[in-house]
């Protein structure tokens, strides 16, 4: 006799295992402990087995039936159920696995180790919140242009250029990745170059005029905030180095002897340890700021909590409360002060220059120079750079002369 839900909601459990047939193979088992399973019987290939259709009352009794008819159907045509319904579920895990979310995270895994947080928390954030609600589900080898598209529309909508071209570079970047470990053919996102609106990166905005300069190191020299932030406003000019590694300068890594400061890798962007030559004018700074923190772990530590680094947008606030806008100058503008003026006005070789930017500099065998390579000539730069400061400072109009170790080769 065919089940009914009043009939099944009646009944109790009790000390052994219950069945309920409804027929067809179908039938309901109730547990000691009380679970209502369905499952069904069948024989296929002269041997009979069970098939399992999940818990009631999650699965009614009219889809308990649904999924016994479909059973009895794939039975018609040779089929046995629970074989298919096993590569069913192993056919959705590989999707899984092989997902768009999947994949990116696996890449941004293995790469971000060697990236700084805050570019690592960008990336990871613009895939989050532009991709993976999208097509993070589908798998990565079905991705079309038409979809991906569709995403950076949404970005493009909202006016946010800049990260629409970033996301469309980031799932690039995933798509090759899938290719390279045999997941998907091709790259979809390389059929959408020329269609987003164009953009071009903007640069810090920084004073490169030599006259300019000198005024804006004037204005700092006249700074009236706290003594800790104007002499990391003195120092950067000096040592251009990004702002993050600025303010999170440790005493620890610096040698005053030795002239020398060792940023160790996991505070660079490139994950590599940087050294920076002092000069005379960037030595006497720190001794003076010892007496001030000295006794601190952090050569600037922030003024509410000093076990800290100096706020990020400290050298930013005091170059707002100096006159200097935005659009004038940034905190990140003092490199490009130094990689402008370095080339143009002291004809120093753009790889010395872009070596002690920090930025990826490479042999002619492409080999990545290491932290010392030119450090003789990259020290007689940072002070010959400091020394063309002070006279840009006193405005007194001359050109320094170098040795011909500093100049271009």
């Amino acid at each position: 006799m065919p089940l009914s839900d009043v009939a099944i909601r009646k009944i109790k459990s009790s000390e052994k295992t219950q069945r309920l047939f409804d027929g067809g193979g179908l039938y309901l088992e109730i547990t000691p402990a009380g679970s209502k399973l369905w499952r069904q019987k069948y024989r296929h290939g002269g041997k009979e087995k069970r098939l399992a259709h999940g818990t009631y009352p999650e699965v009614t009794l009219a889809e308990a039936r649904t999924r016994r008819e479909a059973a009895r159907q794939l039975l018609a045509n040779g089929i046995d159920p629970g074989e298919y319904k096993k590569a069913e579920k192993a056919a959705g895990e590989e999707r899984a696995t092989n997902s768009f979310e999947a994949i990116a995270r696996e890449w941004f895994a293995k790469f971000s180790k060697g990236w700084a947080k805050s570019h690592a928390d960008k990336i990871i954030s613009r895939l989050g919140n532009d991709l993976f609600p999208w097509i993070g589900s589908r798998p990565v080898a079905e991705v079309k242009a038409p979809e991906l598209l569709r995403c950076l529309r949404r970005i493009e909508s909202r006016g946010a250029l800049e990260t629409a071209h970033r996301v469309l570079q980031n799932s690039g970047q995933v798509f090759r990745y899938a290719i390279a470990t045999g997941r998907a053919d091709r790259d979809p996102s390389a059929d959408l170059r020329g269609a987003l609106a164009p953009w071009k990166p903007q640069h810090y905005p920084a004073p490169t005029d030599p006259k300019a300069v000198g005024e804006l190191l004037r204005a700092i020299d006249g700074y009236s905030g706290g003594n800790v932030v104007k002499a990391m406003l003195r120092l950067a000019p000096l040592v251009f180095v990004r702002p993050g590694e600025l303010r999170q300068a440790e005493w620890s890594e610096i040698d005053l002897d030795a002239k020398e400061w060792h940023i160790p890798a996991h505070k660079m962007k490139m994950r590599e340890p940087h050294l920076v030559p002092l000069s005379k004018q960037a030595i006497a700074i720190l001794k003076g700021l010892l007496p001030l923190t000295g006794n601190r772990t952090h050569v600037f530590p922030g003024g509410h909590d000093p076990r800290k680094p100096m706020s990020e947008n400290a050298l930013n606030a005091a170059l707002r409360r100096m006159g200097y806008d935005k659009t004038t100058m940034t905190a990140h503008g003092f490199r490009a002060i130094a990689r402008t003026l370095l080339d143009e006005e002291l004809k120093f070789r753009p790889d010395y220059i872009e070596h002690q930017l920090a930025h990826a500099v490479r042999d002619p065998n492409g080999r990545a120079y290491n932290r010392t390579s030119h450090l003789a000539e990259r020290r007689k730069m940072m002070q010959a750079w400091a020394d063309y400061l002070d006279l840009r400072r006193d405005d007194t109009g001359k050109v320094l002369e170098f040795k011909k170790s500093g100049k271009r080769r």
